[in-house]
């Protein structure tokens, strides 16, 4: 160790393979059903990691190069929400959401010079924007997805009463997909008091004084708040119009369809 910062070495990658094989054995004992996606995803973090660690000073070297980290972030969010709320197939449609939350901040924050136009500094806050916008992707569609699915019965009770397609839809999965926002909101409630997330730690291990981390980790959570809910508003209507949906799942997009999508699942 170093500080407060962990050493690259043979302890960390003892230290990781054990709390690896924790959580898949435990995932695994539990049934939960990802053993191993746990480790798939620890070896994958690795790699990527210490990829973008080789390279990212090229990277933030070139203005050209940190606009296409950015572009490549936000295609790897969307493909990966858009897998975990379709499956498959129009899972291209998640990064509507991720990058009208995400990509406006982004670039509000840097032309206010709030943050420097450097990759060095840019990557890192649209890093976590963009992750930001991903988790409430994936959280609100599967939750509007699974609620069209699940009650289909009262968007038929809807449409029976005169509501058109979107409206009915809206009604049963607007509430469950918003949802999605509670870890955000809980996060940024109990920061200080619960948890001192990354951005504080990484200013202070950076050098910087207590009060800038305080300021760098109030903007983070706040600038969340404001991607995530953007994120899942979006996510929200393109469920409701049946662009997020899963195979033979989800509201139809042409009208009408509702008694034909429930006849066809039953």
């Amino acid at each position: 160790m170093s500080g407060a910062a962990v050493t690259a070495g043979p302890r960390l990658a003892v230290v990781l393979l054990v709390l690896t094989a924790v959580a898949a054995v435990v995932a695994w004992f539990g049934r939960l059903g990802h053993a191993r996606q746990i480790g798939v995803a620890a070896v994958r973090a690795a790699g990527q990691l210490a990829a973008v660690s080789l390279l990212i000073g090229a990277i933030v070297a070139s203005a050209w190069f940190t606009a296409a980290f950015v572009v490549l972030m936000c295609v790897v969010a969307a493909w990966t929400s858009g897998r975990r709320i379709t499956g498959r197939g129009g899972q291209w449609w998640a990064a509507l959401p991720i990058a009208a939350g995400s990509v406006p901040v982004v670039v509000a924050v840097v032309a206010v010079g709030l943050v420097p136009a450097r990759g060095i500094a840019v990557i890192p806050v649209a890093g976590i924007l963009i992750g930001g916008a991903m988790t409430a992707t994936s959280l609100a569609g599967r939750r509007a997805v699974d609620e069209l699915v699940g009650r289909r019965g009262e968007v038929e009770a809807a449409l029976a009463l005169g509501m058109g397609d979107r409206e009915a839809a809206l009604e049963i999965c607007r509430p469950a997909a918003g949802q999605a926002l509670v870890p955000a909101l809980d996060q940024t409630r109990t920061v200080g008091l619960v948890t001192l997330p990354g951005a504080f730690v990484g200013v202070l291990l950076g050098g910087g004084s207590p009060l800038a981390a305080g300021a760098t980790q109030l903007f983070v959570l706040v600038g969340l708040l404001a991607v995530e809910a953007i994120a899942v508003v979006v996510t929200v209507e393109l469920a409701a119009r049946g662009r997020l949906r899963r195979p033979a799942a989800g509201p139809p997009r042409p009208r009408r369809s509702w008694r034909r999508y429930a006849g066809s699942v039953q």
